[in-house]
C-alpha cells in the first residue's frame, strides 16, 4: 500500500526551522545547528526525531520552562586526562552541543586513538544515530548515549517508572564494505510512549508484554498505559541502567525528578548527561589479519559471512535509513506526510514565516 509524501526543498525546510528557533531566543549557530540536524534526521526516513519532536520537546522541557536556555555558553572543566574532555553544556540545545562535542571527539581520536567526552547539564539531542552515522561516515567509530528527558519505564520486575527510554548509539565505518555507515540505534524500551499515543488514537491493542498500567499491572490497552516496560527484560533493563550509572558518574542526578521544573528542588540538578567516544580504526587494528586481508578487506569479509549461508535477504542495522536517503535523494528533498506538514504550517504561523501552503510543494507516491 503506497503512502504520499509532500517534498520539501532542504533550503526551505531550513529556513522554517531556521526562524522557528530564532523565534524562540536561540542564536544564529544554535538555530543552524537545529535545522542541519532536523534535516539529517528527516533525510535518512527518521520520522520520530525530526524538527516537529524538537519544537515539541522545546516546548515542553526547554526554553519555555527553563529546561533549555538559548545562547548558553559551554564550560569546558579541568582533567587531567589527555583523551577526555568534560563538559558542562548549561543547558545549551542539544543538538548544537552534541556536534559540538562529536567534533571534539573527533579531533582526540585523530590523536590519541580515542577520544571521549561528558556532558553534565545538557538537554536533548533527538536523535542519537545521526551523529554516530555523521562521524562513521567520516570514517571512525562512534557510540554515543544520553538520559532521556522523563522516566517512562519500569525496571525489569517493577512496577514504577524510574528509567528514561535511554537510548544507545553505535556507528561503524562500512561504507567500503556495505555502502552505508552500519548504525545499531535504539531506545531500551518495548515501545516508544508515541506510539502509545498512536495507539490509542486508532484504538488499537498493544504488543503484549510492552506496558504497564497504574498498577504496575501489564497491559494491552492504551487507555491504561501509565508506564512503558524495558525491551528484553532484564537485558533491555540492564542496558537502560548502563545510561543511568554513567550519567550519575557524569554528575547526573536522580532521574525521577529529570525535566520537571520544581522550585521545591532548588539544589538538585535534573538534566539529562550526554556522553560520547569516537575510536580511531587503526587504533584497534593489530595488523594481522587472515589471508593477508587489509582492516577493510577484513570487515567486508566477516560482513559477508554473516550474510552469507542462506542469510542474503537480512538488512543491516543503518540499511533502512540508507534507503530512505536514496529515496530523498531521489526526489530532490525531505518526504513529509500531510499531518506532519499540517504541523510545518502552524510552526511557520507561530513563526510569522508566511504561509506553508500544501499546493506549493510537489506531491509523490511511495
Amino acid at each position: 500500500m503506497s503512502t504520499s509524501y509532500f517534498v520539501v526543498p532542504v533550503a526551505t525546510h531550513n529556513t522554517l526551522v531556521e526562524k522557528a528557533f530564532a523565534h524562540r531566543g536561540f542564536n544564529q549557530k544554535e538555530c543552524q545547528a537545529a535545522a542541519q540536524f532536523s534535516a539529517y534526521a528527516s533525510w535518512h526516513g527518521i520520522r520520530t526525531h525530526n524538527a516537529i519532536k524538537a519544537i515539541h520537546l522545546d516546548h515542553l522541557f526547554g526554553s519555555e520552562v527553563g529546561g533549555c536556555r538559548p545562547n548558553a555558553t559551554i564550560e569546558k572543566k579541568n582533567t587531567r586526562f589527555s583523551a577526555c574532555e568534560v563538559w558542562d553544556a548549561n543547558f545549551k540545545l542539544g543538538q548544537a552541543t552534541a556536534y559540538e562535542a562529536m567534533d571534539a571527539a573527533v579531533a582526540l581520536a585523530e590523536k590519541y586513538g580515542v577520544g571521549m567526552v561528558s556532558v553534565d547539564n545538557a538537554f536533548h539531542y533527538l536523535w542519537g544515530g545521526g551523529y554516530v552515522m555523521d562521524v562513521a561516515k567520516k570514517g571512525y567509530i562512534a557510540y554515543t548515549n544520553c538520559t532521556a528527558a522523563v522516566t517512562e519505564v519500569v525496571p525489569h520486575g517493577g512496577k514504577y517508572p524510574t528509567l528514561g527510554t535511554n537510548p544507545h548509539s553505535w556507528g561503524f565505518p562500512t561504507m567500503d564494505a556495505v555502502g552505508f555507515p552500519i548504525v545499531v540505534d535504539w531506545a531500551t524500551s518495548v515501545i516508544a510512549m508515541g506510539r502509545v499515543q498512536q495507539f490509542q488514537r486508532e484504538n488499537k491493542p498493544l504488543p503484549p508484554k510492552s506496558a504497564v498500567d497504574a498498577d504496575g499491572q501489564e497491559t494491552t490497552d492504551a487507555n491504561r498505559v501509565k508506564a512503558l516496560l524495558p525491551f528484553g527484560a532484564h537485558k533491555g533493563y540492564g542496558l537502560s541502567l548502563i545510561n543511568e550509572l554513567v550519567a550519575a558518574f557524569i554528575g547526573g542526578s536522580l532521574p525521577t525528578i529529570r525535566c520537571r521544573p520544581d522550585p521545591t528542588l532548588e539544589n538538585e540538578k535534573q538534566a539529562p548527561c550526554f556522553f560520547f567516544q569516537v575510536i580511531h580504526p587503526e587504533a584497534l587494528s593489530t595488523g594481522v589479519f587472515a589471508k593477508g586481508r587489509s582492516q577493510k578487506e577484513n570487515i567486508k569479509a566477516v560482513i559477508g559471512d554473516i550474510l552469507g549461508h542462506g542469510n542474503e535477504k537480512c538488512l543491516l542495522p543503518g540499511q533502512m535509513e540508507a534507503d530512505a536517503a536514496r529515496l530523498s535523494e531521489a526526489n530532490g528533498g525531505l518526504l513529509f506526510t500531510e499531518a506532519e506538514m499540517t504541523a510545518f504550517a502552524e510552526m511557520a504561523s507561530e513563526s510569522n514565516v508566511g504561509p506553508w501552503n500544501l499546493g506549493d510543494f510537489k506531491k509523490i507516491e511511495v
